[in-house]
């Protein structure tokens, strides 16, 4: 399986500039059939701007670097290492709308462990980008399992998408849950079911 790069905002002189984005934002609240220099949206592009640089912070940070430092001192520990109900927000790349959850990662590790806040850490660098929630799991799971090697990586997701509460079927309190099993826990129905146990029921 290969890690997903990172994806960085572009540099290069041809890549659109912050001005550039902003009259963009302006274009798009005239076309909603507002006026974007009256006093209350006369910000607002630039808010927008700013707004975009922290959702999408995800393109400048690289995941798999996150977890290259690991700790070998563990007296041996091989059980599971759970952490559950990690709080994301992300934005459906089909809608540009919010998705809002919770991510409950695991992974037995074979000789190393990792510090948790690395794993809260990945789940918000690919949760800040575009996405689809399949991919968002399966990024996840798979960047824990090729660069840390353990013996499983566990992920569950559940999030509530708002392009379809907001729009289209006007579904409320729906939870999309999604799960990317690796390694023992695909092999081994025992330590499927211990993870699922520990995580209880997905928020």
């Amino acid at each position: 399986m290969t890690v997903s790069s990172p994806s960085p905002r572009p540099t290069d002189t041809l890549a659109p500039t912050r001005e550039d984005a902003e009259t963009a934002v302006r274009t798009l609240l005239r076309w909603a059939g507002d006026d974007p220099t009256r006093e209350g949206l006369v910000d607002t592009p630039a808010r927008v701007a700013r707004a975009f640089e922290e959702w999408f912070a995800g393109y400048g940070s690289d995941p798999a670097e996150v977890l290259r430092r690991t700790f070998e001192e563990v007296e041996g520990y091989d059980e599971m290492v759970v952490l559950k109900d990690i709080p994301f927000e992300s934005h459906c790349e089909h809608h540009l709308a919010p998705i809002i959850g919770y991510a409950h990662v695991a992974y037995i590790p074979r000789r190393r462990v990792v510090g948790i806040s690395k794993l809260a850490r990945v789940v918000e660098i690919y949760a800040k980008r575009l996405q689809i929630q399949e991919k968002m799991t399966a990024q996840v799971a798979n960047t824990i399992q090729e660069v840390l090697d353990p013996l499983g990586v566990a992920v569950v997701i559940s999030g509530q998408h708002q392009c379809m509460t907001t729009r289209g079927v006007h579904k409320h309190g729906v939870s999309m849950v999604t799960s990317r099993m690796l390694g023992a826990f695909r092999d081994d129905p025992s330590t499927r079911r211990e993870f699922l146990a520990m995580i209880g029921n997905p928020k």
